[in-house]
């Protein structure tokens, strides 16, 4: 095996040869056998162990072992505890979530302060087919059927073109010594289940399904790379950068077969997973929303609006008299003219001695109302918002110039009749959008 192992790393992960890298142990026979072959293959590296104080004493005694081993190979080591339970119960999350997220959290702090670039695991083909068969069970897309990567940005996982078995022997002939974690022999959990009822049983089946389970896999993952470029092609064609935000038009949507094959591939990366209230929302009225973790998408007339979710603004921006410019909550210049030169949506001029100060800088709400420029008469925002076709990302984003509850200016797009510059105005204030 090691020479296979050595071959692997030279053709598919060269890097490893010359490269310092974090090795993550627990002191399992898989990531014992890892640290040993990486030993062999007199590579560069630290291992980085994890005490998730979940067993007791068996706990203590995996971290001692891997510091003894660290110690007795000259192997640089990091070590960390973990209040594990009070992570899972304060986060909400399941304990194997809260284990995942506190070790590679703190991998990724040894990495940064160390400047290492790429961290190693010790996954190897029997968890790339129970996860398979885990994703399966649950449902998934081609994209939880590809299996484990070999390599990511900054993981590299070099054992798994080894099964369980070869790595087993490994360990038996060379000696490798590790520690057994007696929890992998309960069947409560799901992967547990998977490894120790159904892989023997597929195995039994056929002596050659890992081989054959590899193959698939990898033809998968060529049609999967088929599909992300499709896919790349249509988002590309269909998804239209806007400012801030990106506008979908529904109509070519709709064109999409099958719907919610697209509609899955197009918008899971912004963490959208309710695929039936999103074909939902393309027949909706306007103003309907789905929203994800991360990102909101609107029905806005013709189009899906696809915008990073962001808290409400409910702040109120003051301006002072005298002041000569604000840069929050837009950036604006205010200053005294004799006369009106320029003009465009993103200047206002208005009779100083109409107003009130403090001026007030704020997003627009239900019900409010201005008299436009040029109109006879009042107006309420919403169907001034109407008239304009603005659609409704841009609305929520409206910054409205007040003074004393009185809209002045509707920022950028339209003044109030009531402060405009008159024969009898004495004093020219200029508001200049920047």
């Amino acid at each position: 095996m090691l020479k296979a192992f050595k071959s692997h790393l030279k053709k598919h992960f060269p890097r490893l040869l010359d490269q310092h890298f974090l090795l993550a142990c627990s002191g399992g026979i898989d990531s014992m056998v890892l640290v040993d072959l990486c030993k062999r293959s007199k590579l560069d590296f630290a291992v980085a162990h994890c005490n998730f104080r979940l067993r007791g004493e068996s706990s203590e005694g995996d971290e001692a072992f891997v510091r003894e081993t660290a110690i007795n190979l000259n192997i640089p080591y990091y070590i960390t505890h973990f209040d594990t339970v009070g992570y899972m119960n304060n986060n909400k999350v399941s304990l194997l979530m809260a284990a995942r997220e506190l070790r590679y959290a703190w991998f990724a702090e040894i990495m940064a302060a160390n400047g290492i670039e790429r961290l190693v695991t010790a996954h190897h083909a029997d968890d790339d087919l129970e996860t398979f068969l885990i994703n399966l069970s649950r449902g998934t897309g081609i994209d939880g059927l590809v299996g484990i990567p070999e390599r990511t940005a900054n993981i590299s996982r070099p054992l798994l073109k080894f099964s369980r078995i070869e790595i087993s022997t490994y360990a038996e002939e060379q000696g490798v010594q590790w520690r057994e974690d007696q929890t992998n022999a309960e069947t409560k959990y799901l992967r547990n289940n998977i490894r120790h009822r159904i892989l023997p049983l597929l195995k039994e089946l056929n002596p050659s399904f890992l081989k054959h389970f590899k193959n698939t896999q990898y033809y998968l993952g060529q049609t999967a790379e088929i599909a992300r470029n499709q896919i790349e092609q249509v988002r590309e064609a269909l998804f239209l950068k806007e400012d801030n935000l990106i506008k979908i038009p529904v109509t070519s949507l709709m064109t999409l077969n099958p719907l919610e094959g697209y509609l899955y591939a197009l918008f899971k990366n912004f963490g959208f997973t309710e695929w039936g209230d999103i074909k939902n929302l393309l027949s909706a009225m306007s103003g309907k929303e789905v929203r994800s973790a991360t990102h909101r998408l609107v029905k806005d007339r013709d189009f899906l609006l696809l915008k990073t979710l962001e808290p409400e603004d409910h702040s109120k921006y003051l301006i002072y008299e005298h002041e000569k410019a604000i840069v929050e909550p837009v950036a604006l210049t205010i200053r005294m003219v004799e006369r009106m030169t320029d003009f465009g949506k993103n200047i206002l001029y208005v009779d100083k001695n109409a107003l009130k100060y403090p001026l007030t800088v704020r997003k627009w709400k239900k019900g409010d109302y201005f008299y436009p420029l040029g109109l006879n008469g009042k107006k309420k925002l919403s169907k001034f918002f109407k008239d304009e076709k603005i659609d409704m990302i841009s609305k929520e984003n409206q910054w409205l110039l007040c003074s004393e509850g009185s809209i002045v200016w509707v920022v950028g797009r339209r003044a109030d009749d009531r402060f405009k510059v008159t024969e009898k105005t004495s004093q020219i204030l200029k508001f200049e959008l920047n």
